[in-house]
């Protein structure tokens, strides 16, 4: 209808609804995110310092580490932010454009981080399955072309993500139930027919995780199967320690991602979304340092020598 068309191009801003509640409870939720945005961005910066900075963390996998909070940390602050703002505010909107911009960073941040994740996996197979060919197979080239490919898979998937959405017509006001642009969310919104994109969305985050959580699984299968031949408990426990961080990281990421994305017609109710939504996009960034530094002693002594030599500078 042309009363839709003349609306379609008058919109500029979306009203982002968040979490209804009194006053209380969005001071509250204030605090809750700033609380863990400060400990996300304390813990990702400081695992991107200190795996450039020790001469013990300059291996392949800390390269990919090193990603990945870089990645953590950029994710959280493209959504933290600006939640955190609207809890302290009546005014809920979002312009367009910007709606635009966090959608497409989100995207491309949490492809590339899928993508990343079963880096890490098929790097954790070649050093406990090859460990003699470990440093060709991992070699600078080759790490530095699987983060070109999880950006470049990010930076696809985003890109369609973001036009499709974007593509479709908004009539006022434009309420999207959600603390964020995303992509369901958004989506849902719109007053046109968004049967197509719903089914792009579900083939494009279907093949993604599908594709990163396969290479995960093969390259679990394989390493457990060369863990069973090893005679030694002690052996045996070493390897699973050098895994265990990066199963908990993977079994949180894509546990939330098959919980939002991989249900039909994604979350039933839109609170248990937002939940969720919580969950992966602010509690998951904030916990991946965590689970890396504290079950991993090599980036504990990294990080011990790192506060020793800064004591030591100071006493100087």
């Amino acid at each position: 209808s042309k009363g839709n068309m003349r609306n379609q191009s008058e919109i500029t801003e979306f009203i982002l609804v968040g979490f209804l509640g009194k006053p209380q409870l969005q001071i509250a939720l204030f605090i809750l995110f700033l609380i863990m945005y400060v400990i996300t961005l304390i813990g990702n910066i400081g695992m991107i310092i200190t795996t450039s900075i020790d001469v013990h963390l300059q291996t392949p996998m800390y390269f990919l580490l090193k990603n990945l909070s870089f990645i953590d940390a950029c994710y959280s602050s493209v959504i933290t932010p600006k939640a955190m703002l609207n809890f302290l505010t009546q005014n809920k909107t979002i312009s367009r454009n910007k709606c635009a911009a966090q959608m497409f960073f989100f995207s491309l941040l949490g492809t590339t981080e899928a993508f990343l994740l079963a880096g890490m996996a098929y790097d954790r197979f070649t050093a406990i399955c090859n460990p003699l060919l470990y440093h060709s197979m991992m070699s600078k080239k080759i790490c530095a072309l699987l983060v070109a490919i999880s950006y470049s898979f990010g930076f696809l998937n985003c890109s369609i993500q973001a036009g499709l959405t974007f593509s479709l017509f908004y009539c006022q006001p434009v309420e999207i139930n959600q603390f964020f642009c995303d992509v369901p969310a958004v989506m849902k919104a719109s007053c046109s027919d968004t049967f197509v994109n719903e089914i792009v969305l579900l083939v494009l985050c279907g093949s993604i995780v599908v594709t990163t959580f396969s290479v995960i699984l093969i390259s679990y299968a394989y390493i457990m199967v060369t863990v069973l031949q090893i005679p030694s408990t002690e052996g045996k426990h070493k390897v699973f320690s050098t895994c265990s961080s990066h199963v908990i990281a993977v079994s949180l990421f894509f546990g939330t991602a098959f919980f939002m994305y991989g249900q039909p017609g994604s979350i039933t109710s839109p609170n248990q979304g937002k939940v969720v939504s919580i969950f992966y996009t602010i509690v998951i960034p904030m916990l991946n340092p965590l689970i890396y530094s504290l079950r991993n002693k090599e980036v504990k002594d990294a990080l011990m020598r790192l506060l020793r030599r800064r004591n030591f500078s100071h006493s100087m």
